[in-house]
């Protein structure tokens, strides 16, 4: 739009260069007798001289410019103009040095010069137009510009021939000098009409096109109908002769010069601009136009170095990013980093700087620290401000922060301070405050959690992981009907690694959606394994991560791993944690889509979570399962028997089943049993076994529960 403008404000002023002469004809029509009268004879013929000279030295720089720019662009247009002016610049030479001979004789060659002038531009201008264009040769340029010499002096050599053999009377003459003028008139007419059809393609060129045969044919026309050339008329068509000329010049001058100069300029304002967004790129984010990692190494090189102030680094990470990313969409994922840093950005001081990592991390970086507890406000400013659900599209996410803080010593350097601040934040996310100062102790294990991390990576593919299930206990019919499948990961070298150490760093690498995926396939596929050995059927739990919960392709997953495995939907149990449940828009949604399928739905580890309980009549639940904590201290804590009761009775009342995990000993078991819990998971039972375990030992199994139970009966009839 502004260049449009910009040509715009360039048409409208150069368009009064061409309508200021053409207004010269008025007064000249009105008052050309009082024009007239001014001037003499002598004054005329001095006129007359002054534009031709101008004439000459406008037509000679056409010529000599089209022969320099030749060479750069051998197009032949440009050629032929360069010959064709050169031509008319000849022409006007030989005519200035008749007009200083005034006889009959040269002035009856200076007519027949003119109209030969006349009709070799009003032709070749024609012809020019209509050429296709081509690219020529140098050689071309040497060649044309000689036979243009040749052809003007054997048209002088004819010219001067026919003036002494073969003269025409001076109205034979007048009439030819009309005939010509009007002929090359219609064909200038005719040459505004072709270009005229150029004009959007090439406006600037084609407006000082039109503008010079308009001119050619004013100029024309008066030399048509004039009789005296020394008079006020052939002075004027002399005027419009030497405007026409200016016009092409400035034609030429535009497309050998002009343009390709503003072609230039614009390609200097591109690159400029170029190297300007690549600066940009080279130090700012691309999702959230945040200062990179480069720029803030490079800050933190020339600022480190003055310890007159104290100075100081935050990490921020989202909790479970690489998990929500995975699940969501790298799309989804962008959008809600621009709303965290909008979030970050609107709270920020001005004397804090605030970057993003690669990773997804945001770091603010503080020159000026006059307290510590000036930082912790303002990471609990930022937690305040990140309370607030973020909208992205159709997902509604809680952006959990993680934050670690690093203070600025002496001789540590700029990557040092960085990776202080990150190791803060890792530590951060084990702790419910999700705040922490760097400590020393914190860089003791990071390699060894890096290592992990790539073995993590490679564990999946070596078929390292493998699955143990712990089964459950219906207190009502004292059978074992349901087990929970718990992910086991052995290491060729390592041995037995914890799911405590791994599932964390598989939740924050993205690589928990395969490996629930593949956890829920084997899972799955066993069960069925067990029905066709004959075992009762028996329904399996497994474990949905926070990723898994927001993968796009959840519920079709679950259905072609059902298909796969031809197990029943209602033998498939999915576990979800309370934390999850923040998201009450897309998991209403989501676990509704689920329940169609026909599995059923638990709720994990019930009672540590710190969300709304309003969510239990919302969500199509079918079982809360008590979180080992609360079991553990049931006979010693008075609050955690509260609280177990409190579940009780809200399962009881809401029609949700009820499993207790962590059962260990008798007392534990008479209070659940008291107070009407419906499944038993823990060592009181059995441990964590192989499949194999469960398909040889299941007879062993079941009599155990029996037993345990009966006696549990036994003595609590006996006791009464």
């Amino acid at each position: 739009m502004e260049n449009r403008l910009n040509q715009f404000e360039i048409k409208k002023k150069e368009i009064w260069y061409i309508v200021l002469p053409l207004m010269l004809v008025l007064p000249l029509l009105g008052l050309s007798n009082q024009v007239l009268g001014s001037f003499n004879e002598e004054s005329y013929i001095c006129l007359n001289l002054i534009i031709q000279v101008l004439t000459i030295v406008f037509t000679m720089a056409i010529a000599i410019q089209s022969w320099l720019v030749f060479s750069h662009l051998l197009s032949n247009q440009t050629l032929y103009i360069g010959n064709l002016f050169f031509i008319i610049a000849l022409f006007e030479l030989v005519n200035l040095s008749l007009t200083q001979y005034p006889m009959a004789e040269t002035l009856y060659l200076e007519i027949w010069l003119d109209l030969i002038k006349r009709l070799c531009l009003s032709i070749g201008f024609l012809f020019i137009i209509l050429k296709p264009k081509k690219r020529l040769t140098m050689k071309d340029r040497n060649y044309s510009y000689s036979s243009s010499l040749l052809f003007v002096l054997l048209i002088l050599f004819l010219v001067y021939l026919s003036s002494k053999y073969f003269l025409l009377e001076e109205q034979l003459l007048l009439k030819a000098n009309a005939i010509v003028h009007l002929l090359s008139a219609v064909l200038q007419g005719v040459t505004i009409v072709i270009l005229s059809k150029y004009k959007e393609k090439l406006p600037k060129r084609v407006m000082w096109l039109i503008s010079a045969a308009m001119y050619l044919i004013i100029s024309d026309i008066f030399f048509a109908f004039i009789k005296d050339l020394k008079s006020i008329w052939g002075f004027s068509a002399l005027i419009y002769q030497f405007f026409a000329f200016f016009f092409f010049l400035k034609a030429i001058y535009y497309t050998t010069v002009e343009k390709p100069f503003q072609q230039l300029l614009k390609i200097q304002r591109d690159l400029e601009h170029s190297q300007q967004e690549l600066h940009f790129q080279a130090f700012h984010d691309d999702i959230t136009k945040l200062p990179n990692e480069h720029l803030l190494l490079k800050t933190l090189k020339e600022d480190l170095h003055d310890n007159s102030r104290q100075k100081a680094i935050i990490a921020i990470e989202i909790d479970r990013l690489a998990a929500i990313r995975s699940s969501i969409g790298i799309n989804y994922s962008n959008t809600m980093m621009k709303l965290v840093a909008e979030r970050i950005q609107a709270i920020l001081p001005p004397h804090y700087f605030a970057t993003k990592l690669l990773e997804g991390q945001f770091i603010i970086y503080i020159n000026h620290v006059k307290t510590r507890e000036e930082l912790v406000q303002f990471c609990l400013n930022l937690k305040s401000a990140m309370k607030r659900p973020l909208q992205v599209h159709l997902f509604t996410l809680t952006g959990n922060l993680n934050i670690g803080i690093a203070p600025h010593e002496e001789n540590c350097s700029g990557e040092e301070l960085l990776m202080h601040a990150q190791l803060a934040m890792r530590e951060a996310s084990q702790i419910p405050q999700r705040v922490l100062f760097y400590k020393p102790y914190m860089s003791n294990g990071l390699a060894d959690r890096l290592l992990l991390e790539q073995e993590l990576h490679k564990a999946l593919a070596n078929e390292e992981f493998y699955l143990d299930f712990q089964p459950q206990v219906n207190i009502k019919t004292d059978k074992i009907d349901s087990v929970e499948a718990l992910v086991r990961w052995r290491h060729p070298t390592r041995g037995f690694v914890s799911p405590e150490q791994f599932i964390p760093i598989a939740e924050e690498s993205g690589l928990i959606i395969p490996l629930g995926k593949w956890i829920l396939e084997t899972a799955c596929a066993q069960a069925k394994i067990w029905r066709e050995q004959g075992l009762p059927p028996m329904k399996v739990a497994v474990n949905l991560s926070i990723g898994q919960l927001f993968q796009q392709d959840l519920v079709h997953m679950v259905q072609e791993i059902l298909q796969c495995t031809k197990l029943e939907p209602k033998y498939l149990q999915l576990e979800i944690t309370e934390s999850m449940t923040m998201n009450i828009d897309q998991i209403t949604q989501l676990l509704h889509e689920l329940k169609t399928i026909g599995i059923q739905i638990a709720v994990d580890d019930f009672g540590t979570g710190y969300s709304s309980l309003s969510y239990l009549k919302d969500f199509p639940i079918d079982c809360l399962k008590i979180d080992r904590t609360f079991v553990r201290n049931i006979q010693h804590n008075p609050n955690d028997e509260a609280l177990v009761s409190m579940i009780l009775s809200m399962a009881k009342h809401l029609r949700l089943k009820v499993v207790a995990e962590g059962i260990e000993e008798v007392e534990q078991l008479a209070f659940l049993i008291d107070g009407g819990c419906d499944y038993i998971q823990g060592y009181l039972f059995s441990k964590p076994i192989s499949a194999e375990e469960i398909s040889n030992n299941f007879k062993e199994l079941h009599r155990r529960a029996r037993d345990v139970l009966k006696e549990f009966k036994y003595e609590e009839d006996f006791v009464i």
